[in-house]
């Protein structure tokens, strides 16, 4: 069963008998609900797992206290790549776990009790599935330790705290609290249209408008370069036909005029010297 889903319904007739028919329970009140839990865990408890009885409640529970994963969720809507539907699918199995693992005899409400195991399903899919980049286990509950003493230290001291204090704090080496901070950067990969300033605005500054693209004069200047050696192995007369040709953009009329040679015998030399330019740029 898909967590998001709600659990297939079982037809009343056959269920009503010792618990009350619930035709939608998602929309039974908080309050309704922690004493509905209790009589529908009690009946949870003595009834044959697999037959329509126990689907029903087993099925109105998880339906009933969908509002603690909601309410245990929106502490985490703010974790960078969560998807909020991905949270709330990985909540709801917390619930499910909490239901199956219920014990009457503890006299612990069942709020108390479940929500542990939500935020715990929780806090494991982020810990496992959200970084994005992948890093050792170690590094990554390191991360969480750093987070904690970060706020502990800002309350004590005022002020963002440096290594070598976190380093005391945690009783760990400066290299140590090193390579947790590097590591967390892999936390979340950022956006590049998020907002790239003090200004959050939609239709302000990104960091995608801070980026270079590549120069179009790139590939020219590589290809200058690689030619400039070439032409000075040319002759005076071809270096002087290719700056004209192509420096001046004189026509090859309009040099073989200067130069007294026929449009026929400047057309030769140019393709004689292209080529052999071109044999330089690009050896077999």
């Amino acid at each position: 069963m898909n967590a998001c889903e709600a659990p297939a319904r079982t037809p009343a007739p056959q269920v009503t008998e010792d618990l009350p028919w619930i035709e939608d329970a998602g929309k039974v009140a908080p309050s309704d609900a922690r004493a509905l839990s209790r009589l529908f865990l009690q009946r949870l408890n003595v009834l044959e797992e697999g037959t329509p009885e126990h689907q029903y409640a087993r099925n109105t529970l998880i339906e009933m206290n969908l509002s603690l994963v909601a309410f245990a969720a929106r502490r985490f809507r703010n974790r960078g790549s969560g998807d909020m539907e991905d949270v709330i699918q990985v909540g709801t199995v917390g619930l499910i776990k909490a239901i199956d693992r219920f014990d009457l005899t503890r006299e612990v409400e069942f709020t108390s009790f479940a929500i542990p195991y939500i935020v715990g399903e929780i806090k494991r899919f982020f810990r496992d599935t959200t970084w994005a980049v992948h890093v050792p286990r170690r590094l990554q509950e390191l991360r969480l330790d750093l987070a904690r003493s970060k706020e502990a230290l800002v309350v004590e001291l005022g002020r963002t705290p440096t290594v070598k204090e976190l380093a005391a704090h945690l009783k760990l080496t400066e290299e140590e609290v090193i390579d947790g901070l590097v590591a967390a950067n892999g936390y979340v990969a950022g956006s590049i249209d998020t907002p790239g300033g003090d200004d959050e605005a939609d239709d302000g500054p990104k960091y995608a408008d801070t980026m270079g693209d590549v120069d179009p004069a790139l590939d020219l200047f590589e290809d200058l370069h690689a030619l400039g050696p070439l032409l000075q192995r040319l002759d005076d007369r071809e270096r002087t036909i290719i700056e004209m040709r192509f420096g001046r953009e004189m026509t090859q009329a309009e040099i073989g005029s200067e130069l007294n040679l026929s449009q026929m015998h400047i057309s030769r030399l140019l393709t004689r010297t292209l080529t052999k330019l071109r044999t330089g740029l690009l050896p077999a």
